[in-house]
């Protein structure tokens, strides 16, 4: 079996690739069910973000490429050139790739802790979906281990960084003072409850909170003295806002290139402030053109990142050492299941000598031979038995000089041990 990583992120990845992988939680669960019933593939784990879509599977030898087909047929990505966007992981690559994933050292945003979440966000949904068996099932809570070992143990998160602060950042570029600002806030997940939060600490005159559910939008607003809407009244409202961050999981644009042009008309030409960090866009990219309108796209915040990755270098190393030491435990584990261990064998085989040697012993005892006499054959009988065929392998080995073997040997047998003595533990529960 093979441990295998296949995805594109925002490193290798345009974003309008980015959106048609992308798979929202409700459709991640049966595409799962469908994926796990290609052949060789026996588990599987989707990870879908803003930044990155990442299958994780374990498939019999032979079966690769049948993830890469999976998505290639189930995202109807032909004519997408995808494989020159693509990136692939084996074995202990792919688990190292999970560590650094999960540890927030794969992220825009070096070691931003939503990662984590989402990765056991992934892990539910595919154990929901029955999609996980003993060894990815390890992997994860390995991986959560980690995670969790490098945010204790170092300061990779000790800045208070996500993209939600970054889209923040930027709008201060553009309205010097928030305070005077309207901002419109379109969705209700942790993105824009990070980005509400950050608002409200920069005093934003006025906040709008726009969702398909207004009883999500409500529930937000309310904890941060802003006004909900429902998403159906969203171009009534979108000419008040100086800035719009928007952040969902449609399928398709929310804001259209129409929308804003009659916002910005009723605004008398008053700019706007627009950040997507949506993957699929929430906002049409043809309202990049249009006058007085500033749009800015998740890749387009990298500028900003930067600026906040010099105090998590450090970190990163540190994490990137203990990441290493994680994946050779696991693939010790790993390498395990396919190893043939020989005890059960050697087992039977000393027992089926026990039983014949103690066979003969009985016999001698039924034909009146003393029990001293019967006791001597059986022990000399059945050492002899037991250290014939190691006894005679080692000499091979050290004839043609194979010190690997013998040295295995001594490990094995460990001749440093003491003898058990005549007094020991077990002659003192005899009857």
């Amino acid at each position: 079996m093979a441990l295998i990583t296949l995805g594109l992120n925002h490193v290798c990845a345009p974003v309008a690739l980015r959106e048609r992988a992308a798979f929202s939680a409700d459709a991640t669960g049966g595409a799962l069910i469908e994926l796990i019933a290609q052949p060789g593939v026996r588990e599987a784990a989707i990870l879908s973000t803003c930044n990155r879509t990442e299958l994780y599977c374990n498939v019999e030898a032979g079966a690769e490429s049948s993830p890469f087909n999976w998505l290639h047929r189930h995202r109807q990505l032909h004519g997408a050139n995808i494989e020159e966007f693509l990136y692939r992981y084996h074995d202990a690559d792919a688990v190292r790739h999970l560590f650094r994933v999960a540890t927030g050292l794969e992220s825009m945003i070096l070691g931003e802790p939503q990662i984590l979440g989402q990765v056991k966000d992934a892990y539910s949904i595919a154990r929901n979906a029955r999609a996980l068996d003993a060894p990815l099932e390890r992997l994860f809570q390995n991986t959560f281990s980690v995670a969790k070992r490098v945010r204790s143990d170092t300061r990779i998160g000790a800045s208070t960084v996500s993209v939600a602060f970054t889209a923040v950042r930027l709008a201060e570029t553009v309205f010097t003072d928030l305070a005077e600002a309207c901002v419109l806030l379109i969705g209700a997940g942790e993105t824009i409850e990070l980005a509400a939060r950050h608002l409200t600490e920069a005093r934003v005159r006025r906040l709008i909170v726009a969702n398909r559910t207004l009883d999500h939008a409500q529930a937000l607003a309310s904890r941060f003295g802003g006004y909900a809407i429902a998403l159906g009244d969203l171009e009534k409202h979108l000419a008040e806002a100086d800035i719009v961050i928007s952040s969902t999981a449609s399928r398709e644009p929310i804001l259209t290139t129409a929308m804003v042009k009659r916002a910005i008309a009723a605004r008398r030409r008053r700019p706007m402030f627009l950040v997507d960090i949506a993957v699929p866009r929430d906002i049409e990219a043809d309202v990049a053109k249009l006058a007085d309108v500033f749009l800015y796209t998740i890749d387009d915040l990298r500028e900003v990142i930067d600026e906040n990755l010099r105090s998590r270098q450090q970190a990163a190393r540190e994490a990137e050492a203990m990441i290493e030491l994680s994946v050779e435990h696991f693939m010790g584990w790993w390498r395990s299941l396919e190893l043939r261990n020989p005890i059960a064998d050697v087992r039977g085989v000393a027992e089926s000598n026990r039983d014949e040697i103690l066979l003969k012993a009985r016999g001698m005892l039924a034909r009146g031979r003393s029990p001293e006499e019967a006791l001597e054959y059986l022990a000399h009988t059945l050492t002899n038995k037991l250290l014939h065929a190691p006894s005679a392998n080692l000499r091979a080995a050290a004839l043609r000089g194979d010190s690997e073997l013998l040295q295995a040997a001594e490990r094995l047998f460990d001749t440093s041990l003491p003898a058990i003595s005549s007094n020991s533990s077990d002659d003192k529960h005899e009857d």
